[in-house]
């Protein structure tokens, strides 16, 4: 698992001309904050909430139940392996969120932005079906433990008091409702030390059994059970990992809180249940663990310490069910899935979906006057694991693709999204097999419903098309009836038009670096003598070197009298074919006598909607070591919107990155900014825009950033050198003869690298 990155450093490098100024002391002010919707950061809006839904009523009331008929030994063992799939399900969600702009919804979001609104929408509604009932389910145990207490009191009227002041909390801010939460943590916290605390009141137990021997529960007149049977009983204890992920929308940075807030609650919650399970075995005999359900309240230092902890933890969990249910129902009408959906996108002035949690507050009153949930409550559970295992789905798909696009900052083993998958598949139907077959149908009918009968598309696109591109030919109808989402499934499809053989030899080292791992080579020989028999010979063997290293490689030569209107009709031609080439590689000789006819085929490239590379290389060395990597960006008189894509500058950050990980190298990204009366100033907002522009773009690692102002051409003798200087040109801006010279100055081959408008480094 790789989360943590190589630490990013700079360097300053200029030439300042002779008249430059000194550097000024002043300082730029920053603007006038404007006030908006109240963003939680990780400890608010992930850990909390998460944590809380996890430590719930059956850590009370089942968790010494468990020590009773599995064990010691047995009882950790159980624990162990339910916490293992939730885990390996939260590193993978954590995976998937470093890797996209994750928007409102949550878990919905993430399955959205992958496998398309059809798949998102099919989990997200019954996701959110089961998210609302969840609050009518807490409810209902919040009042068994006040009837416990309180003995008399009318039970509907408890529901219903109970839910009316969850309501008004959750109705004036989820702010207030998290905030509320913290003395619930605290409350809880009070409760645990209660029960460490009973070895004062009550002796130490002496016998301890390591393996139990299953003699069931009092429902079942101690009939006995099996492992399995005890861990399905105990397995929901360990849910609630997507409390903090369905706040997505509502979180100041979630690509750093939600792995951050979700993996440290598992971890935290892992350790609790363990030291529970360990204390309870010295706390009380094994009859008594599994004849009285209520042993931790008999044994604790102080009783309603444990029964505040026990209402307290239902209570949140309705708390947080209620305040996560209207974000995922919020998401699922902004993208335009259900009825209503004008309503359903609606948010007050501080940002609260208050439509929706109207909406899901009537669907749990409902619920409340239906008086017992028993019957539905399996299918709930599995709604929830069916959420985890596409979860685990989704990074599988993503990371067995291997594409440009998915490039998380926290990296996890292929084996981690698998086992998460697995493990949640098989515990549905531990559980319950029936339920989980009707559960399964039940998401299946969903999405042929919403593929059939809903034309749902999103701005970003998803990574469908770039997956069944990777398969065989037989899924191109499928492919044509997804959206086009060519900017996340990027990767370089080179068309390389050759007049000789050579053309493709001397750049071989280049285009077999470019193409690899999955990329493809077309390469068109333009014949216009008539004699391509030459061409013919010998383009199959250069395709099968490339088919030899895993690269797809295919060629043809074409007859023309004129290599430059070849050109140019072979790439308007070949846009009508399915596996569609994206990028033109050209490679220039010595001579020079065809640059002016190279730079108009290259400037023609992005009207015909193709990326465009061009390879100058240095004769005397060709790629060097290729082991270090100068890719050069012009930000001085360019504004860039890093919202959602960068202009003239995407297919260099990508080919760079490219490069670098094949390579295995080290990435130096020479900064070129605007030179003024206040370079401190200047170079102040450089950094601040390279910061973030690096971390959209997630190529933080192995990176070290060099602002360069002054006299363009004297710095080139500055900066490190590298085995190949990759420029991001804008088309207008081509001077094949100036790059000559820039390459005999660097004694390195140059890539230029132009935009085609259909890459996009910060998707």
């Amino acid at each position: 698992m790789e989360g943590k990155q190589d630490a990013q450093t700079t360097e300053d490098i200029h030439l300042p001309p002779d008249n430059a100024p000194e550097e000024s002391g002043e300082r730029v002010k920053p603007g006038k904050p404007v006030k908006g919707p109240v963003r939680f950061g990780t400890f608010q809006g992930v850990f909390t909430p998460t944590l809380l839904t996890i430590l719930g009523v059956i850590m009370y009331l089942r968790g010494p139940w468990v020590v009773g008929n599995a064990g010691l030994v047995g009882a950790i063992g159980i624990i162990s392996l339910a916490t293992a799939i939730t885990f390996f399900t939260s590193l993978s969600m954590s995976s998937i969120v470093t890797n996209i702009r994750i928007k409102a919804g949550g878990a919905f979001s993430i399955i959205s932005q992958s496998l398309g609104l059809e798949a998102g929408g099919a989990i997200g509604i019954p996701l959110y079906i089961a998210q609302a009932l969840a609050v009518a389910m807490y409810v209902f145990g919040f009042r068994e433990g006040w009837l416990w207490l309180f003995p008399g009191h009318n039970a509907l009227l408890v529901d219903l008091g109970t839910f009316a002041f969850i309501f008004i909390i959750a109705n004036i801010s989820t702010d207030v409702a998290f905030k509320i939460q913290y003395l619930v943590l605290a409350i809880i916290a009070l409760s645990l030390v209660s029960i460490g605390m009973g070895f004062i009141h009550h002796p130490v137990n002496t016998d301890i059994v390591l393996f139990g021997d299953y003699k069931g529960s009092p429902e079942n007149g101690f009939s006995g059970m099996t492992f399995w049977m005890v861990f399905a009983v105990y397995f929901p204890a360990v849910t609630g990992i997507m409390a903090g992920a369905n706040m997505s929308g509502d979180l100041k940075d979630p690509r750093k809180s939600i792995p951050i807030g979700t993996l440290t609650a598992v971890g935290l919650s892992y350790l609790v249940y363990i030291a529970l399970v360990i204390l309870v075995a010295f706390l009380a005999s094994p009859r008594e663990l599994v004849e009285n359900y209520n042993i931790l309240i008999d044994k604790a230092f102080w009783a309603p310490a444990v029964l505040a902890g026990l209402l307290g933890a239902t209570f949140s969990s309705a708390l947080s069910s209620l305040v996560g249910a209207p974000r995922i129902l919020f998401a699922l009408g902004q993208n335009r899935i259900l009825f209503m959906n004008e309503r359903l996108s609606e948010v007050d002035k501080k940002g609260e979906p208050k439509f929706a949690l109207y909406l899901t507050s009537g669907i749990v009153l409902l619920a409340l006057f239906l008086r017992d949930l028993n019957a539905i409550a399996p299918l709930l559970t599995m709604f929830f694991l069916i959420t985890y295992a596409m979860i685990n789905v989704v990074v599988l798909i993503e990371q067995g693709l291997g594409q440009v696009s998915f490039r998380p900052t926290l990296r996890v083993p292929i084996l981690v999204p698998l086992l998460g998958a697995v493990g949640c598949f098989f515990v549905m139907f531990i559980i319950n097999s029936t339920i989980g077959l009707i559960s399964l149908a039940l998401v299946v009918a969903m999405y042929v419903y919403l593929s059939g009968r809903k034309n749902l598309e999103r701005q970003e696109g998803d990574t469908r098309s770039g997956m069944f591109n990777s398969l065989a030919e037989w899924s191109a109808k499928v492919v044509n009836r997804l959206p086009k989402a060519n900017e996340r499934s990027w990767q370089p499809n080179l068309l390389i038009p050759a007049q000789s053989n050579n053309d493709v030899v001397r750049a071989y080292r280049t285009i077999y670096n470019l193409a690899r791992p999955k990329g493809s080579v077309k390469i068109l020989g333009f014949s216009t003598d008539g004699e391509g028999k030459k061409l013919a010979r010998r383009l199959p063997e250069l395709c099968q070197y490339f088919m030899k290293q895993d690269i797809s490689a295919a060629h043809a030569v074409v007859q023309t009298d004129n290599y430059h209107n070849g050109v140019l009709t072979c790439m308007q031609g070949l846009k009508a074919s399915f596996f569609t080439p994206n990028v033109l590689f050209l490679s220039l000789t010595d001579e020079g006598e065809k640059d002016d006819e190279t730079a108009i085929i290259l400037k023609k490239a992005r009207e015909y909607g193709f990326g465009a590379y061009l390879y100058i290389p240095y004769r005397k060395v060709g790629l060097g070591l290729e082991k270090t990597i100068n890719l050069w960006l012009d930000i001085r008189n360019a504004k860039r919107d890093l919202k959602f894509k960068v202009e003239d500058i995407n297919i260099g950050l990508l080919t760079s990155y490219l490069l670098q990980r094949n390579w295995g190298a080290k990435l130096n990204i020479i900064t070129i900014i605007k030179n003024s009366k206040h370079p401190g100033a200047e170079k102040a907002s450089a950094v601040r825009f390279m910061n973030k522009l690096l971390g959209l773009a997630r190529i933080t690692r192995q990176v070290e950033v060099h602002y360069v102002w002054g006299d363009f051409e004297k710095c080139l003798e500055l900066v490190p050198y590298a085995d190949l200087n990759v420029f991001a040109t804008p088309p207008e801006k081509l001077d094949i003869a100036v790059f000559r010279k820039r390459t005999d100055i660097l004694e390195a081959s140059c890539l230029i690298a132009l935009d085609g408008g259909g890459e996009n480094a910060l998707t």
